[in-house]
Formats: C-alpha cells, structure tokens, sequence
C-alpha cells in the first residue's frame, strides 16, 4: 500500500494542536539555513523547549543560496513538519528516541520571495537571528545593492537591517541578535564586521552605523553535534512502515549536543534552551569549550586518521575497537594532552568520556579517509600546541604524541602519480592524500630526494620537521622528537628502512 508523505493532514490529537499553535505563533527567530544540521540540532532545541511551554515564537526558515532551493521546497510540501531520530550511546547503553519537529511557521525562498523575506525586517516579534551557510557563507563579495535578491547572507543582513532601522525609526530595542552556527572562530564577530563592510559599501547613513553598533547583537558561538542526515534507505523504509507515513527531511542525530554562546546567562529568558535542560551554556569567554574540543575531540581525529589508515583502518568506531590504536588514544588524550591544558582534570576526563563514547556510537560510520584531509593544518591546530607544551619546557615528548606526529609523517610517505599524491600503508595498499598543493609538493620532492640519494631514515624526518611553512615553527632540534619517530616508524615496518 502507498504510503501517504508526511504533511499537516496526517496529524492527529495533540500533534494537530501543536502544529496549529506553532503556525498561529510570531516569528521571533528567523532562520538563515535549512538543512540537516539546523534542523538536528537548533530547530529540535527549539521544538523540545516549546513542547515544554517555556518558547512561545515561532521560526520563519530560508535557504541561504539560489542554487539550493530542493530542501525549502520539500519544507514546504511537508508544511514545514520533518522527523528527527536521536540515535547512540548514552551512559554506555544504545538508545533512539523519534520526535516530530514542528517549529516553522514561514518558509520563504528570499531569490524567489524577496519582498515577503524583506517585511520580516517590519515585524515587531522578530528578535534572533540564526544561521548556517557553513564557513563560506560569512564571506565578503563586493556586490551591488540594486531592486533583486543578495546574494551574500551577510549582504542580506546589512539590507534586512537597514530596513528594520527604517521601519522602526532607529528604536534601540529593535535591534536583533544574531547567533551564527558556523564552524569559524568569533564568528559573530566575523558577521558584524561584513555587515557592517556592506553598510559602507552601499551608503547607508553613519546613524544606521550607530544603531547597527548599539542596539544589534552578533554573538560568537560554538556548536557540537554529529548530524547524519537521512538514514540508509532500507532503516528509512523500515521506520517508514512502522510509523505509516514516508518522510522526505527524515533526520537522524547522535544524542550528544552543545551550544555555547558568549553572552549573558538571562538572554535564556528570551530563548529558554538552558531552562529546557539543554547542554547549552551562556557565557563570557568560549575559550574553555573551544579549546577542550580542539585539544581533544578534534585532536583525536587528526591522531587516529593517519594511522588508522595506515594499518587499514576505515573508520572512528573500527579504530576504538582495534586492540591497540584504541586504547593507545585514549591514554594520549587523558596522560599526555589532559595535563598541558589549564582546566581541572575532572572535568577534561569527564568531556574525553563522553568524546570517547560518540566516537563508538554504533549508528555512525565517520570514514577516516575523511577525516584526513588537510591533515597538516589540523595537525598544527590540533595536537602540536600539546607536543610544544613539552618541547618548550625541554621535556622529552610524551610517547602517544609522538606516536601521532610519527603516523603523521609516515602517512605523508608520498609521491606524485597521475596529478594526485599517493601513498602506501603498511600491507602495500595504495591512499590517495588530499592537502595543500604546495605542502605535498614540497613534501613529495623530500621523499624523492631521499630514494634517489639513499638518504637514511633520520636525515630526512629531520628535513621534514624543519619544514616551518608547514609547523610555523622548526621542530627539528626538539628533544629526542626525530630519534622517537625515527624508532616508531623502523618498529611499525617490521625493520624495513625502506
């Protein structure tokens, strides 16, 4: 039997209620972003702390590119209704819970609706703003103002404010704050200061500068949460049957999340996600949120995916369970990069708990090949301010940092074939790295060198951590570094020089 698509005639009781209430409600928080991770993470925060009675607005949803009007049109099909599905670890033990989101009162395509997306600007609710264009999105690109849709989100900002400081004659407490979900550091700043770039390029009065400055508010966030999208099809089609009804938007999401924004704790007033019992956090300084996850969570990924790869690894939960790579990474993260960061150790080994548990969750298969991709920048960002934390205290290199920069540099064992860079792991298969074209350039030219002149092992790991272009800085006189890589990698050959 056909099944019908998900829409508002299929709810029934208490979920018919909802969404009428949702559609009946103001538009408190527009939406710039309409896809999986929005709808998995910001949109479900929403939906949770409205089904407790504690949010009363509504959101009014756009996408952020011309290109990419498929997902809004199928909001709209769908009246703006789409099924999450939280899947995972928690506690050690699998849980998945479904919830039917209901959150969007407007669905506006702004290339093809821009005056009904510009009179959002005029409407006395609004008060958030919430985005995701990904890092590209908050980008400046000189364009024109002129009677047709901006391209930039940050250009439709500037406008969407200007026309808000009209509407309103410039009151102080229309102004709107913006909580952009985009994976760049101060990213709220970064959208201030283009917004306001636009501001001057299209000669906007110096008050509409001042209001902008005074009264708006573009905080800087940091997000967390694995969002998978939609499902294999044979686990759709199964949920299908059991909850009789097909769904285009079905989303699936780890159970872990987090959402730190800088700014002060009675904004939950406004947008009650903390009261909800949400992991969200309203603070002053992101910094202990962003560091832990670079140091840790993300430092753990540029850890394992070279050598993962290397001993033929494909992904984060297969390595978890590799009897040695496994628990080598934990004890790197809780004995090695724990203690050189300046937190309470609880607290750091509490997060690598709940780091270590979503990296097992059996619902997500996060390829390494992935992960590894401009694994030089990571590196530098990720795991080499702990080696230095050691190396400029003259310290000997803990043996699982080592290990890491050793994987490193053995993964970029490299040569150039057929326009792409290629490598070997250690059972003779091939991998394809992907980086900076100059960094494996350089880093290909060093290896050839090496195998034309018979240059020994050593000679050239040393070459290749005096590379500052690549560390920023020369790492080959750190103490015993070259001789401790030197020692991994003979041992993981099985005595091979070569």
């Amino acid at each position: 039997m056909m099944m019908e698509r998900l829409n508002s005639n299929l709810l029934t009781g208490e979920q018919k209620r909802r969404f009428e209430a949702v559609s009946a409600s103001p538009v408190t928080v527009l939406q710039i972003g309409e896809g999986n991770f929005l709808r998995g993470f910001a949109d479900w925060m929403l939906h949770v702390s409205r089904e407790q009675g504690l949010f009363h607005g509504s959101v009014a949803v756009t996408q952020p590119r011309s290109t990419g009007k498929a997902k809004i049109e199928e909001l709209a099909a769908q009246d703006g209704i789409y099924t999450l599905v939280i899947r995972g670890l928690e506690d050690g033990l699998p849980v998945e819970r479904q919830s039917m989101v209901s959150i969007f009162s407007q669905i506006i395509n702004p290339y093809e609706e821009w005056n009904r997306f510009i009179a959002l600007a005029e409407s006395d609710d609004l008060r958030f703003v919430i985005s995701n264009t990904t890092e590209a999105g908050i980008a400046y690109k000189q364009e024109q103002l002129s009677e047709s849709p901006i391209a930039s989100f940050p250009g439709k900002m500037a406008y969407l404010l200007y026309r808000r400081y009209l509407a309103f004659g410039g009151a102080e407490d229309k102004g709107l704050i913006f909580l952009p979900c985009e994976l760049l550091e101060r990213n709220g700043d970064t959208l201030r200061d283009i917004v306001i770039r636009y501001s001057l390029d299209w000669g906007f009065p110096d008050d509409f500068r001042a209001w902008l400055a005074s009264s708006n508010r573009f905080l800087n966030t940091l997000v967390d949460r694995i969002v998978t999208g939609y499902p294999g099809e044979e686990q759709a089609q199964a949920w299908f049957s059991e909850w009789s009804y097909t769904d285009r938007l079905l989303t699936t999401a780890e159970p872990y999340h987090l959402w730190a924004i800088q700014g002060e704790e009675t904004l939950d007033e406004q947008l009650p996600l903390q009261k909800a019992g949400l992991n969200v956090h309203w603070t002053n300084d992101l910094r202990p949120y962003q560091q832990r996850k670079v140091r840790i969570l993300n430092a753990a990924h540029t850890w394992m995916a070279p050598l993962g790869i290397l001993h033929g690894v494909e992904h984060v939960r297969e390595l978890m369970e590799h009897q040695v790579l496994g628990q080598a990474v934990k004890a790197m993260v809780r004995f090695e990069i724990i203690p050189t960061l300046p937190y309470s150790v609880g607290e750091m080994n509490t997060y690598a708990d709940t780091v270590f548990e979503r990296f097992n969750n059996p619902f997500i298969r996060h390829r390494l090949s992935d992960i590894s991709m401009n694994s030089l920048s990571k590196f530098k960002v990720r795991l080499l301010p702990s080696l230095s934390h050691y190396a400029d205290l003259g310290l000997q290199i803990p043996e699982g940092l080592v290990v890491g920069m050793a994987g490193l540099l053995r993964y970029y064992c490299i040569a150039q074939v057929d326009g792409q860079f290629e490598g070997r792991d250690f059972q003779g298969g091939t991998y394809v790295v992907r980086d900076d074209a100059e960094s494996l350039m350089r880093i290909a030219e060093i290896w050839a060198k090496t195998k034309k002149n018979g240059e020994d092992l050593q000679s050239t790991i040393k070459e290749l951590l005096a590379l500052t272009t690549v560390w920023g800085k020369d790492l080959s006189d750190w103490i015993g570094l070259a001789d401790s890589i030197c020692y991994w990698w003979v041992k993981a050959e099985g005595g091979d020089r070569g």
